[in-house]
């Protein structure tokens, strides 16, 4: 008896450069799950005690203001609320252009992250203090139906061009969590390229990719190394742990596994690669551990906001309340910094 079989047709991948120049010519999905499936598994206890090693490390008090103030240029200051309204926007900005009023020496934040819809507001409220600006501060825009991703490529693609065209510097895109954990890579690999190619502008330059793995979702800490290098392969020019609106969000394991993804990234082509950790790092204690991860694996280098971001809405209120402690040797009352 003869058993029939269907072999499935190899699908040809949309282009990107950087899978061209790991891949070669062989830019397929069956080449690209040879590939990710190939990439050596995670020692999940060692990632994780030289996590809980990094984290008990500590900096000289004549550092802290340094530190403080690299995490404040470092941020993108968040709102992402259904209730965002525009007067929520032009505050965040207010913030973000002064964000200590007793201290002009006060650093900026790198961005302000708004909801695709309200990137109007934010770049109109900033004026010429947008990033083409010198320390200047961005606007990034979530887009691709965020937080969940469940929509239509032609919708996705659309949010995308929408934000872009109203000014985004940056927009931060979540990918299709259901179609990587059913294995189907060559699927988010391709809607990863169409969105870069969404962030296209009139004069053909390209708004800067973030794209959010939702690491709380991908279950373990191999897809979460599959999945960073699937989103630097397609074209992502930083990865981004999470939305802020699942749990975990950013931990110190996984935003150190993605840095040594980015650290390989960069041995093999040269190339610099961005990291985002986002949700739930609110202390300035905890943020300077993430700045003693990133120097101990890929450098202070990496210490640039084209290079590390902080997705956070409330950091940045410890650490204005942290620099007045240092400057003045007490804390501040809690009406000193803003409600947001």
């Amino acid at each position: 008896m003869t058993i029939e079989t269907t072999v499935p047709p190899v699908r040809t991948l949309a282009p990107a450069a950087r899978a061209v120049e790991v891949l070669g010519g062989d830019l397929t999905e069956a080449s690209l799950r040879r590939y990710l499936n190939g990439i050596p598994g995670v020692d999940a206890v060692g990632l994780e005690q030289r996590a809980a090693g990094l984290g008990t490390r500590s900096i000289k008090t004549t550092s802290k203001r340094w530190a403080l103030d690299k995490i404040i240029e470092l941020i993108d200051l968040t709102t992402l609320e259904g209730a965002d309204t525009p007067g929520k926007v032009r505050s965040l900005v207010a913030k973000a252009l002064t964000p200590d009023a007793g201290d002009p020496s006060t650093p900026r934040p790198a961005a302000v992250c708004v909801y695709g819809d309200m990137v109007p507001y934010a770049v109109e409220a900033l004026g010429s203090s947008h990033a083409e600006a010198p320390a200047g501060v961005a606007v990034a825009a979530v887009a691709t139906a965020f937080p969940s991703g469940r929509a239509s490529l032609a919708v996705k693609l659309a949010d995308t061009a929408d934000a872009v065209a109203a000014g985004a510097d940056e927009i931060d895109m979540v990918i299709d969590r259901g179609a990587f954990l059913s294995g189907r890579y060559g699927l988010v690999f391709d809607e990863i390229v169409a969105v870069k190619e969404a962030c296209r502008r009139t004069d053909g330059s390209y708004a800067h990719l973030k794209v959010i793995l939702e690491t709380g979702e991908l279950n373990t800490y191999d897809n979460i190394r599959r999945a960073s290098w699937l989103a630097i392969l397609a074209g992502g020019d930083f990865i981004k742990t999470s939305t802020g609106k699942v749990s975990p969000a950013a931990t110190l394991p996984v935003t150190l596994l993605m840095l040594e993804v980015v650290r390989d990234w960069h041995r093999l082509t040269g190339e610099e690669i961005g990291v985002k950790p986002a949700g739930g790092i609110r202390s300035s204690k905890d943020a300077i551990k993430y700045l003693v991860t990133v120097a101990e694996t890929v450098g202070e280098h990496w210490l640039q906001p084209h290079l590390f971001r902080f997705g956070a809405s409330s950091l940045l209120n410890d650490v204005l309340l942290q620099r007045q402690k240092l400057a003045t040797g007490h804390y501040s009352g809690a009406d000193y910094v803003t409600i947001d």
